[in-house]
């Protein structure tokens, strides 16, 4: 291994990341990067990523003599000298065209290095994980295992088994890197909407109609067509369900019918009702949590479970809150005594959500407490549960011109519900953020505003929902 005037092409572990999300973005990242600033986010996790970083090499030095390597011949002499714990090492291949950059190099009593990383994750079984580890034990030219200081406590070991994915990743890179143009790929909203090079391609995507623009069009599905002669939008929009061909991810008349008609909105704006939409009778109390999944052992916290109860003024918006993960019990009680106050005043009751995110949390919440037999909980998940879903009756009863129906998707729309909020910098992660300052903050004037802050984010999102009941009943129920 030697330092040299390398590459800026060669392989990278960080890479493996990238690749798993889109090929297109591997090659842009090296052809074409771009000075991508953390949004709050992602620099949380970055910072709770070096925290963590910080505690084992906290903990690795009050056993071993640690030293800091500063560049890939220092690493190569701190190896010779034979150091028990090697931080922030620097490996380099020119022949094989890698590089890496391990937290650790930990020496084995053989005398050789094993590498380590520090992990956010609790699970060893990521696949970037294990290209990351792979890579480094390929460097280091041993068949030590690789270790990972994950963030439960627990230290994971990755040996050959990681092996037979390292090559498919190295080989593909290797082709990846040799195009002289970005490789075609299909769009997709979840990944391609958080990515740096978005600018670069959505003009792309758009100019060509790629119908994996379109909500619920998988993007193989969109490859099988373009095979079949239907490759824009608007040719798809033009087509049947029964000239339609049976491709993966697109079988079936319904499905089709949907995906035509999903072209069709997009490309003239219109909303399509498939169904009457049903909404049950009764009082309607909309339900909206706040959790965060960066606690110190991983388990959700729900530090915020907010409700919107009638006239459904902004007055009239209700919460339970806990400051920090050691009263999250305490939380859950108060939610369960808040569903019997509910159920008492509001015998007819519907507890309104958006997605299943909240039924699913009531279900795990539930199991961390052994109250799986508790009547009210029996209640919330049983058969005549309180609880709806208002994504249910949104997808199987309309087509609307969105790439994604989330509920900010549906409700921002000037042409749909037009329910603006209020900060509109606000979201789950940035309610994440803001809670995570909260919790650090020592000032309690600031701690106060920045309770206040994600309040009002979720009373805008319980709003939002009685928005959108109001929405669904005067034109499509």
């Amino acid at each position: 291994m030697t330092a040299g005037n390398f590459s800026p092409i060669l392989i990278k572990p960080s890479d493996a990341s990238a690749w798993m999300s889109c090929i297109r973005r591997v090659w842009l990242d090296k052809h074409q990067p771009v000075a991508a600033e953390l949004d709050g986010f992602n620099r949380l996790l970055s910072d709770l990523g070096l925290e963590h970083e910080a505690a084992m090499l906290t903990k690795l030095g009050d056993q071993y003599a640690v030293s800091k390597a500063v560049s890939f011949e220092h690493t190569q002499d701190l190896m010779q000298q034979g150091v028990p714990v090697i931080y922030q090492g620097r490996l380099l291949d020119e022949q094989q065209g890698l590089v890496g950059y391990p937290d650790f190099l930990i020496r084995h009593q053989s005398g050789h290095y094993q590498p380590a990383d520090a992990k956010l994750s609790l699970s060893e079984n990521k696949k970037s994980i294990q290209i990351q580890l792979g890579i480094y034990r390929r460097l280091l030219a041993n068949d030590l295992p690789a270790m990972v200081f994950l963030g439960n406590g627990r230290v994971a070991q990755l040996g050959d088994e990681v092996e037979p994915l390292v090559d498919e990743f190295i080989t593909s890179m290797r082709a990846l890197l040799d195009l002289p143009q970005p490789p075609a790929v299909r769009y997709s909203h979840s990944k391609c909407r958080i990515c740096p090079h978005e600018a670069v391609c959505r003009p792309e995507f758009e100019a060509r109609e790629d119908i994996s623009l379109l909500y619920g069009v998988h993007g193989k599905a969109a490859d099988h067509l373009a095979q079949a002669g239907i490759a824009t939008i608007s040719q798809l929009a033009g087509e049947s369900a029964e000239s339609l061909p049976d491709v993966p991810h697109l079988k079936g008349s319904k499905r089709k019918h949907r995906a035509i008609l999903q072209a069709r909105s997009m490309l003239n704006g219109e909303v399509f009702q498939l169904n009457k939409a049903v909404l049950p009778q009764g009082t309607w109390v909309h339900f909206d949590i706040e959790d965060n999944p960066l606690t110190p052992n991983r388990e959700r916290h729900v530090y915020l479970w907010g409700f919107l109860a009638p006239p459904y003024a902004r007055e009239n918006f209700e919460y339970v809150w806990t400051d920090d993960e050691a009263s999250d019990y305490s939380g859950w009680l108060g939610f369960l005594q808040k569903m019997d106050e509910y159920r008492a005043q509001y015998p007819a009751l519907v507890l309104a959500h958006y997605s299943n995110h909240e039924r699913a949390t009531i279900g795990k919440y539930a199991e961390r407490y052994g109250m799986g037999n508790h009547a009210t909980v029996k209640w919330l998940l049983g058969a005549d549960s309180p609880l709806f879903d208002m994504q249910n009756p949104v997808l199987d009863c309309l087509v609307l011109p969105l790439q994604g129906y989330g509920l900010k998707d549906i409700c921002k729309h000037p042409g749909l519900v037009n329910f603006q909020w209020e900060n509109e910098e606000s979201g789950s992660q940035w309610s994440v953020v803001q809670f995570n300052r909260f919790r650090a903050e020592t000032s309690l004037t600031e701690k106060q505003k920045l309770q206040a802050a994600i309040l009002g984010y979720n009373r805008d999102d319980v709003i939002a929902t009685r928005r959108l009941e109001v929405w669904l009943r005067e034109l499509f129920s």
